[in-house]
């Protein structure tokens, strides 16, 4: 069992914290005013982009050594047609320069709340996280905290993959506000 701590009250950040409390994990949900003394094995920052730096220099060192679980989609909110972020680079890996003794995941982000509910994309496939880290051990971690979840665990390599993760969402995103697909649907891997 681990303990997780997630910050962020709204729909990602229950479902996410669903799954890890279906996992048998004690969790522990932070919102923009709580001041926390202790933060959990395993921090989901399910927050937007904009948060991230805020919460890294607050925390510094109470995450030193923690799993830390970036969601984030840094999204141009303005045009809605880009990412903020340099195009060599991703929200998590800007994150692992801020905390750089912490264990960086990107995970969650290429999911939507109702898909992590339900367990399912669409009507039949099961949902997928992927998780992208430089930290093998985390993401081993991590997938064994969610193994009660009947979510599939996938390891999408270092975290240079957070870049491509980070556009997947993005592109996720545009088909759903588009309306192309449903926010009931996005991409599942088959095995």
């Amino acid at each position: 069992m681990a303990e997780v701590t997630i910050f962020g009250k709204g729909n990602m950040g229950k479902a996410i914290g669903g799954n890890f409390a279906d996992g048998g994990n004690a969790v522990t949900y932070l919102g923009h005013s709580d001041r926390p003394e202790t933060l959990g094995d395993i921090v989901v920052l399910a927050v937007p982009y904009a948060a991230l730096k805020d919460i890294a220099e607050k925390y510094v060192a109470q995450l030193v050594g923690k799993i830390v679980i970036d969601i984030t989609n840094p999204v141009n909110f303005d045009t809605f047609d880009s990412l903020t972020v340099p195009t060599d680079s991703s929200a998590a890996q800007e994150l692992a320069q801020l905390l750089p003794d912490a264990k960086i995941v990107k995970g969650f982000n290429t999911n939507f709340a109702s898909t992590l509910l339900s367990k399912k994309v669409g009507d039949a496939q099961t949902t997928t996280v992927l998780l992208a880290s430089d930290d093998d051990s985390a993401k081993e971690t991590i997938a064994q905290a969610l193994s009660g979840s009947n979510l599939a665990i996938v390891d999408a390599g270092s975290l240079k993959r957070a870049k491509e993760l980070e556009e997947l969402g993005f592109f996720q995103m545009t088909l759903a506000a588009s309306e192309k697909i449903s926010w009931n649907g996005g991409f599942s891997l088959l095995k």
